[in-house]
């Protein structure tokens, strides 16, 4: 009897022993489907995030679709424009830093081609994330809407040779300040414009001093003698040639990178723009094309930007000076090359860096102290 209770008890212990394996084996697996698919949820909702993270923070991607898509402000008219040249559907976000641009929704959107009026209040800085079937790109307009200026240009959004791009908001080139608006002095406020850099000589600066933005904490006078445009008191105008004028305009770029007061200078530019607290930084000079035009120049070379593309960044001064010297030029045509820029000009100076340095990159670092990967880290994309 005994033994059939103990074979019994062994058979019910065994059974019961079975049943728990079973029961616990089950809540096994339903455990590990639960943590299984929890963890899973927790890597979605995490790449969700990281998506959303990533879609809500402007950016270069794709190809590079700036010459065929870029901002405008047309004064004119008071109206922000969009230029594109894109097939495909594309999308536009703004804001008024790059910081702050609003992706919950575009500013504007389309799938055709042309030039579409944006939404936005003209008289403030503004930029944008084009998003596009071919790739997506930071904007603003290069051009400033300045009504009493003419060459005032935002460096940024300028392609280097790696691929990266120059940032919008950080280093600005003009011509002279001594004649902005009101308007045009509560939009470089806006940006907001920290430094300012003035190239021109003291007797430029006594006869059209700058007008300062309210957010200006320091306009440094860094005057350079050559380049002065006013030359009706240093040249005989009825014999002098085309041809001497150009010799002029060669003999200065060439100055501009060997005369040792001009090197100081230039050299202190740059300790300037490799110190964050000084940026949003504008430099310039009358024109805002010789003296001015050698500073950018200098600048895009340090970020690693090609040479055809500085060339066709400092030609742009004939385009937004026309206006200024065009009764200058209509009056004294012989002086014309005067009021422009032209390729050999820039390239005396480029050239004889080479010549004498090796490269421009030996220039910089060597002569002005120039940091290029601190200027890389600070100014691209």
């Amino acid at each position: 009897m005994f033994k059939h209770v103990s074979n019994n008890l062994f058979l019910f212990n065994l059974f019961f022993h079975k049943i728990s394996l079973s029961l616990l084996f089950k809540l096994y697996l339903v455990m590990t489907k639960t943590i299984f698919f929890t963890f899973l949820g927790v890597i979605i909702l995490y790449s969700c995030n990281r998506t959303k993270d990533m879609s809500d923070k402007a950016v270069y991607s794709g190809e590079n679709i700036s010459k065929n898509a870029f901002v405008i402000k047309d004064i004119s008219s008071e109206t922000t424009i969009l230029h594109i040249d894109i097939a495909g559907d594309w999308y536009l976000y703004g804001g008024n830093s790059i910081e702050e641009i609003d992706f919950s929704k575009p500013v504007k959107e389309g799938n055709t081609t042309g030039d579409f009026i944006i939404d936005v209040p003209f008289n403030v800085r503004n930029y944008f994330q084009l998003v596009t079937e071919k790739g997506k790109s930071i904007l603003a307009e290069t051009k400033l809407p300045m009504e009493g200026g003419y060459n005032f240009r935002d460096m940024g959004g300028i392609q280097n040779s790696e691929g990266k791009y120059v940032k919008w908001g950080k280093l600005f080139r003009a011509d002279e300040l001594g004649k902005l608006s009101d308007s045009d002095l509560k939009y470089l406020a806006g940006i907001p414009l920290i430094s300012i850099v003035d190239f021109r000589s003291k007797e430029e600066i006594d006869a059209l001093p700058d007008k300062n933005p309210e957010s200006v904490k320091m306009n440094y006078p860094f005057s350079i003698n050559p380049g002065n445009l006013n030359v009706s008191n240093e040249f005989d105008i009825s014999n002098i040639t085309p041809e001497q004028v150009d010799s002029i305009m060669i003999s200065l770029n060439k100055e501009l990178v060997t005369n040792p007061e001009i090197i100081e200078i230039y050299r202190e530019f740059f300790r300037l723009i490799q110190n964050e607290d000084n940026v949003p930084l504008l430099f310039h000079c009358t024109a805002g094309k010789d003296r001015t035009g050698m500073g950018a120049a200098l600048i895009l070379f340090s970020l690693g930007v090609d040479e055809n593309t500085i060339l066709d960044n400092y030609l742009l001064s004939n385009k937004f000076l026309e206006e200024k010297y065009a009764s200058y030029k209509s009056e004294f045509p012989v002086l014309k090359s005067l009021f422009e820029v032209k390729p050999e000009f820039l390239y005396a100076g480029i050239n004889l860096i080479k010549e004498n340095h090796g490269s421009v990159e030996n220039y910089l670092t060597n002569i002005l102290n120039v940091d290029l990967e601190k200027m890389k880290e600070m100014y691209l994309y």
